[in-house]
């Protein structure tokens, strides 16, 4: 069977597992644990969003799938193929879209995919008629012929993204996939994401540090951190576990966030930094009136006081204790190299 006829002959049902971990770990020389025991299972047809700090592990998780690196021990299969002793079959049934940007500006955008097309033996005749379905795929039809050069940021994240369905895989990777676009644009990226999964029968897996993406798109999640999968569910799951909302506060003292994290009537406070108070309490409109009287009674001046309710932000904080936007400014740099060239 040729690989552009993939996607006619899926036969599995929507419960069965497409992609199944377990106790996958990988070590590194020196003894750094990157990935320590997951397990997990991916179902024919999901989109699956993993979320984590940077370092938490995703990232090595998704490279001993893609069967870029070998764990150091556990296993994991892949349509039944094992990821290192059927490698090769594996890579058959797999694409991979890295968030640094691949396709050739020097060529046509028909020209790109008919020459990955090449790399898995595509017939030439298959090959123009693969390339123009997947342009079609993402309204990129009439830009087909122009040179990529030419592309905006969008359009050449469009052709990234088919790039990687030329051999018609059944299980798609993508890594960070709207790195650097704006939001609109990034928006109309999730509706293509969308569209291969439910037109193709795709099932994608999904790295992100943007929560909004990964809340609108994923089926299930799981949040990643020191190399452990911490938690799995879908969104409105994992929104529910938290049982209450959040009142942040920032002072001008530590002495006065102390303070104000002894008032009784919360379920718990953790102090995000040194002046910052993160109380949960059942719920914040019948709450915060006996707050605000506590806070004069105590003679406590707040700077600034915000009230949220359950968010995968707030998922994200409660499980790693720490906000995920903080864990972008280590990416901004190339983030900015990105737009840069996305740009060009």
């Amino acid at each position: 069977m040729s690989a552009g006829n993939c996607w006619r002959n899926i036969t599995m049902e929507s419960n069965e597992i497409i992609v199944e971990t377990k106790d996958l770990v990988k070590t590194y020389p020196g003894g750094i644990k990157a990935v320590q025991g997951i397990n997990l299972k991916i179902m024919k047809g999901q989109i699956y969003g993993f979320l984590g700090p940077n370092g938490a592990g995703k990232s090595t998780t998704i490279k001993m799938l893609s069967t870029s690196i070998k764990p150091t021990s556990g296993t994991a299969t892949i349509l039944g193929y094992d990821i290192v002793k059927d490698s090769m079959n594996v890579r058959r049934v797999i694409g991979v879209v890295p968030q640094d940007l691949t396709t050739d500006e020097d060529l046509k955008g028909i020209e790109n995919i008919e020459m990955v097309a090449r790399f898995y033996d595509i017939p030439r005749k298959e090959a123009r008629s693969k390339a123009e379905e997947l342009l079609s795929l993402v309204d990129l039809s009439e830009f087909g012929n122009k040179y990529v050069s030419s592309y905006s940021g969008g359009m050449r994240k469009r052709l990234e993204l088919v790039v990687g369905l030329v051999h018609s895989p059944q299980v798609l990777f993508l890594d960070e996939p709207t790195l650097g676009l704006d939001v609109q644009t990034r928006t109309k990226m999730w509706d293509y994401i969308r569209k291969i999964r439910d037109d193709l029968g795709v099932t994608i897996i999904l790295t992100s540090h943007y929560l909004e993406e990964v809340d609108s798109l994923a089926d299930l999640i799981s949040i990643i951190d020191h190399g452990k999968i911490i938690v799995t569910g879908t969104s409105d799951e994992l929104k529910s576990n938290l049982k209450g909302d959040i009142i942040q506060v920032e002072f001008s003292s530590e002495e006065d966030a102390r303070k104000f994290g002894e008032y009784g009537n919360k379920i718990d406070v953790s102090y995000p930094h040194p002046n910052e108070a993160r109380m949960k309490v059942k719920d914040a409109d019948t709450e915060l009136p006996d707050i605000m009287k506590y806070l004069v009674a105590n003679e406590i001046k707040p700077l600034k006081l915000s009230v949220h309710r359950p968010s995968l932000d707030q998922v994200f904080l409660e499980y790693t204790g720490r906000e995920i936007r903080e864990e972008e400014s280590g990416d901004v740099r190339r983030s900015e190299l990105n737009m840069r060239r996305l740009r060009r």
